[in-house]
């Protein structure tokens, strides 16, 4: 992008480099835009480019007198394929920071910790993706403050594994001597921070160590620890902290390592934010109609019935030649391919793999008794391409590390949105010979309990609102390099199935909730797998829990007065994440001895906070004491808010921290979520005579707290925006934010002045969006902030800085939703 003086800015936005030969010799796309011509779309090259600038680590500003030897060197090292005439970088000069993706990750664990006071957790990412690098950042993190290192055991099951696992440990904490190796014949001397093989444990006895000997253990490869050998150690060691590491936390054999983590997975690299980072080979998917109708498969526990599917592919031989003819029409070389494919048996396996020779592609069958031997002879054949597929059964879902894998077929309908993942995973690690995956799903017409929900999902990270209309528009926003590609009939029958998931038939749902009896809403949720939005979202003769109870037959009193109108504002409470909120609306509803008089100053604001969710316009009570009672005396109501309240904040993955000075008194907190209504209560605002509906603006002056709220939403639209307020708004990092104040302020106005001046204390509210599923979206709120510069009026154009960093799994998605 060039500025001019006059105004007259241009931009060229494209594929080429600035090299000779892309831009003279090479076939590139790229366009000029001018302010002139198109203002908006420079206002969002250069608000991306922002972003990116004052975000990203990786991005340095480049200043030839001081750089230009550390460029000449980095040029040299690059030609010489890495390896460079200058000393190599010692260990205490590497700084080991987080990408953007694994700070998420990293403050969603800290989150399980201090949130929710978890000691054992599960951290899940695709084989090549950091898992490794993310503990020793956590052990870095855990480290900070204390005097003495906490006492680590890191375990794996491979001497490769724990040399690598050292060194990785070693460069993140800047210490060549950290930690010692228990493998090989190599023993510990200190015992403070031990790499240690299963095998060198169980052989030492795991007995002899002190069961509190070690502050953190680290599981590697989580998925091995149903093994005899990883559960004695498991149930010995009592260590402050448990960490378990896996690419597949469901196994073939049906066992999901959840289960030693109380069914929780602290934190997960999704797929999306691994294609986004690079970090994953793009992929390709094909999902191709195969002519066979699964709807009268039989479905049970879940699942379609193995042995009806193996009668179905192995009938006769039109669904082999179909599937022959999809590869060679969408491989360029069968013949040189390195796939695996995914058989619902043992015969279909081998069965698939004779067909496949005969048609002159080379391929073998791999399963559970195979013999180590064959099939480590079958994974080398593959490499050198003197294998092009394996057929396997389950086999290779979990704990197979072949890079050079670039298609995978998958020839069986798999339920579980994780195992297709770890299918989808075994293509998906990077060479510099493999530009993209190529993915076959072949797809016959399913039953309706099938999920092709949480299968888009999964591969790509839309909310469930936008995936029929992203199916509808053949999927246009995917990480770069990648497509979802579904032949007509593939397309209309997967818009079907999601037409019918997404609605959530309500008599499905009643049966349901009617076998497993009357549970908590969050036991329910777990148990089926459906959201809080399944059962909350408004629609005919649905909208609550306590509607979905009593058509179960599970509440036989009848409807109050006010629980028709009450029932349809218990999604007001979905996103309550933050302790104080939620213990103090429990014990507010439960406390029968409370009144609202008798009430701290704090707690008086929480209870008009949760008056007013309910009751946005004050519901027509003189009193917030007689709200609290008509709460309290409704039994159903109670519950319902009770439960929802559980689950959200169940499901909270951040720290709320609370305001200090002037403003500790309030009971926000920051990077906690809040309505409208909450945020105008908790701003002592909110009242009988100042009800939040009828407040509409996107900033407040608040005088008794001498305070400015802005109410920001970045994603905004023609339908929810006037061409007036359609305001330029969006982070710049994670600490500052461009904003701009409505059309009518100038700078000598007394607002003007707040802002610019500094008088007045700004507090900052944002939303990604307008609404989501449920109705208005919530706001985050990030707190207090400082004016770091401002241009013109009328709108008058602010950099604010956030006195606390915005977390960085909202900074990461509030890029998306600016740009």
């Amino acid at each position: 992008m060039f500025h001019r003086d006059s105004g007259y800015d241009t931009a060229y936005i494209g594929s080429s480099n600035l090299s000779n030969a892309a831009l003279i010799d090479g076939v590139e796309w790229n366009v000029r835009l001018s302010r002139i011509a198109t203002p908006s779309l420079l206002d969002r090259f250069e608000s991306t480019f922002s972003t990116y600038w004052n975000d990203d680590p990786a991005f340095e500003e480049y200043l030839p007198d001081v750089h230009r030897d550390r460029l000449d060197d980095a040029l040299r090292a690059s030609a010489a394929g890495g390896t460079t005439d200058r000393a190599t970088l010692s260990l205490s000069n590497l700084d080991v920071r987080p990408y953007p993706y694994q700070q998420a990750m990293l403050e969603e664990l800290w989150a399980e910790r201090s949130v929710h006071h978890r000691t054992k957790n599960l951290i899940v990412a695709a084989t090549g993706t950091g898992k490794t690098v993310l503990a020793a950042l956590d052990y870095r993190h855990l480290a900070e403050g204390d005097d003495q290192p906490p006492r680590l055991l890191f375990v794996a099951h491979r001497k490769e594994i724990l040399d690598q696992s050292l060194r990785t440990f070693r460069e993140v904490l800047g210490d060549a001597n950290f930690g010692e190796s228990w493998v090989g014949g190599a023993r510990p001397e200190r015992w403070n921070q031990v790499f240690a093989s299963v095998q060198s444990i169980t052989s030492y006895g795991v007995d002899k160590i002190p069961s509190g000997h070690f502050d953190i253990v680290i599981i590697d490869e989580f998925h091995h620890a149903e093994a005899a050998t990883y559960r004695k150690v498991l149930g010995h060691l009592q260590p402050r902290e448990l960490i378990g590491l896996t690419a597949t936390p469901e196994r073939a054999d049906g066992v999901d390592v959840r289960a030693f983590f109380d069914g929780r997975i602290a934190t997960e690299l999704r797929l999306w934010d691994a294609l986004g980072a690079q970090i994953l080979c793009p992929f390709h998917y094909f999902g191709i109609a195969d002519g066979t109708d699964l709807s009268r498969v039989t479905w049970a526990r879940g699942c379609y019935d193995a042995a009806q599917l193996e009668q179905l592919y192995m009938g006769d031989d039109s669904r082999v030649r179909m599937v022959l003819a999809a590869i060679a029409d969408k491989i360029v070389s069968p013949s040189s391919m390195r796939a695996l494919g995914f058989c619902v048996s043992v015969a279909h396996a081998e069965y698939m793999a004779d067909r496949f020779t005969s048609a002159g592609i080379r391929a073998v069958a791999v399963h559970g008794h195979t013999n180590p031997a064959d099939r480590a002879t079958a994974i080398a054949d593959l490499r050198t391409r003197n294998v092009n597929v394996i057929f396997s059964v389950d086999v290779f879902n979990e704990g197979l590390d072949i890079p050079d894998v670039d298609t995978i077929l998958m020839l069986r309908p798999t339920e579980s949105a994780t195992i297709f993942l770890q299918q989808l995973g075994r293509g998906l690690r990077s060479r510099p010979d493999k530009p993209v995956l190529t993915v076959l799903d072949f797809v016959g017409v399913q039953r309706d309990e099938f999920r092709w929900d949480r299968r888009i999902r999964s591969m790509t990270g839309l909310p469930r609102g936008k995936i029929i209309d992203a199916a509808r528009n053949r999927f246009p926003y995917l990480p770069s390099g990648c497509r979802i590609v579904l032949d007509e009939q593939t397309q209309a029958s997967v818009i079907s199935n999601l037409k019918n998931q997404l609605a959530m038939r309500w008599p499905d749902m009643v049966s349901e909730l009617r076998n497993i009896g009357d549970v908590p809403l969050s036991e329910y949720l777990d148990d089926t797998g459906l959201t809080l939005v399944d059962v909350l979202k408004s629609g005919k003769h649905r909208g609550s829990w306590a509607k979905l109870r009593r058509d179960a037959g599970l509440i036989n009193s009848t409807p109050s007065e006010i629980e028709a109108h009450t029932l349809k504002r218990i999604k007001a409470f979905a996103h309550v994440d933050d302790g104080l909120r939620a213990h103090t609306y429990r014990s507010l509803l439960t406390t029968s001895e409370l009144s609202y008089d008798t009430l701290d100053d704090q707690t008086r604001l929480l209870a008009r906070m949760m008056h007013f969710s309910v009751w946005p316009s004050g519901g027509g009570y003189a009193t917030f004491d007689a709200g609290l009672q008509a709460l309290r005396a409704d039994v159903t109501i109670q519950r319902d808010i009770l439960d929802v309240i559980d689950v959200a904040f169940g499901d909270a993955r951040h720290e709320a921290h609370p305001l200090d000075g002037s403003l500790s008194h309030l009971p926000l907190r920051v990077h906690a979520r809040y309505s409208r209504e909450e945020a105008l209560a908790g701003l002592d605002l909110a009242s009988f005579d100042f009800k939040p509906s009828s407040f509409m603006e996107g900033v407040k002056y608040v005088e008794h707290l001498n305070a400015d709220a802005l109410f920001i939403s970045l994603q905004k639209t023609e339908k929810s925006f006037s061409p007036s307020t359609m305001y330029r708004d969006y982070p710049i990092s994670r600490t500052l934010i461009h904003w701009q104040s409505q059309n009518k302020t100038s700078l000598r106005s007394p607002t003007g002045q707040r802002y610019v001046n500094g008088t007045s204390t700004i507090l900052v509210f944002i939303r990604h969006t307008t609404s989501n599923e449920l109705g208005p979206n919530p706001y985050t709120f990030l707190g207090p902030a400082s004016l770091v510069s401002h241009e013109g009026e009328r709108p008058i154009s602010i950099t604010w800085k956030l006195h606390r960093e915005m977390p960085a799994e909202f900074f990461n998605e509030a890029k998306v939703a600016a740009g």
